[in-house]
């Protein structure tokens, strides 16, 4: 299982980061020559990720008004949450009941200090920095202890992460998914993503670009059938496991992925009473 090491806490403008990309492509400003480059490269063989990036975001905000409005859930914890965007969990819970608490996790250094300005008036929210693999120093962060309790519903959100991490039996996507829903009360929800391909030459690509250029901090891109696995057991929500712009969409006219060379792919799944 995962230990915890160090966590850095320096931001190294000349190491691309898979938050920081995001953030670009989301139009966000807080990320670096290094980031850009790297988006361009990776745009040279798979140009959907734009739409990709912003698709996966809407879903988000989707899932988390879905899960406050309809079953009404009101505490949130959130791996790799990313660099702070608009409307970001917090923001569209709170809008259905402001006393919604949010916990953000991530190991980047450049998420802590803009989420931490951005949250500092706001008691029912925290950012805490550490591996998304690391459960136990999640689970029992104070921040976490504060204001989540793990004895009603709760959301966890993987969203757009795994893909991040490479496969292990204790510390992979399956390891980490099967570990945070063991400390979950019934009618709680999770909520998983990621990119994946059925294209072998895509996946290998990309899992190659990424390692490289992230420095190892990079799983893989994975298949349909890897996201699956993560929910069996789980009561999946309708429409099921999908493409994430096809889940629940505002309108008819909402924007679609265009190109498959690879796809977000995912849902929300419910643990049995």
């Amino acid at each position: 299982m995962h230990t915890g090491k160090q966590l850095s806490t320096e931001i190294d403008a000349t190491v691309p980061t898979a938050a920081r990309m995001y953030d670009y492509y989301l139009g966000g400003k807080d990320n670096y020559a290094a980031d850009r480059t790297a988006v361009e490269e990776l745009d040279k063989v798979v140009p959907s990720t734009r739409r990709l990036a912003l698709n996966n975001r809407r879903f988000l905000q989707r899932v988390v008004r879905t899960l406050t409005q309809e079953y009404g859930i009101r505490q949130y914890l959130d791996h790799g949450s990313g660099l702070p965007t608009q409307d970001n969990v917090h923001q569209v819970s709170q809008r259905i009941d402001p006393a919604t608490h949010v916990v953000y996790v991530d190991n980047d250094p450049m998420v802590l200090v803009h989420g931490r300005a951005l949250l500092e008036q706001d008691e029912r929210t925290a950012v805490i920095q550490a591996d998304l693999r690391d459960t136990d120093g999640i689970f029992g962060h104070a921040e976490t202890q504060r204001l989540i309790d793990f004895d009603e519903p709760v959301c966890v959100l993987f969203n757009s992460v795994f893909h991040c991490i490479p496969d292990s039996d204790t510390d992979g996507p399956l390891a980490v998914a099967n570990r945070v829903r063991e400390r979950l009360a019934p009618g709680s929800f999770m909520v998983m993503c990621q990119l994946v391909s059925e294209d072998e030459k895509v996946r290998e690509f990309v899992t190659g670009f990424m390692d490289q250029v992230t420095q190892g901090h990079w799983g893989r891109v994975r298949q349909e059938k890897d996201v699956e696995a993560l929910f069996e057991g789980l009561e999946i929500l309708e429409p099921g496991l999908v493409e994430v712009s096809t889940w629940r969409p505002d309108t008819e006219v909402a924007p679609r992925q265009l190109t498959q060379e690879w796809i977000e792919f995912g849902g929300v799944g419910r643990i049995p009473a």
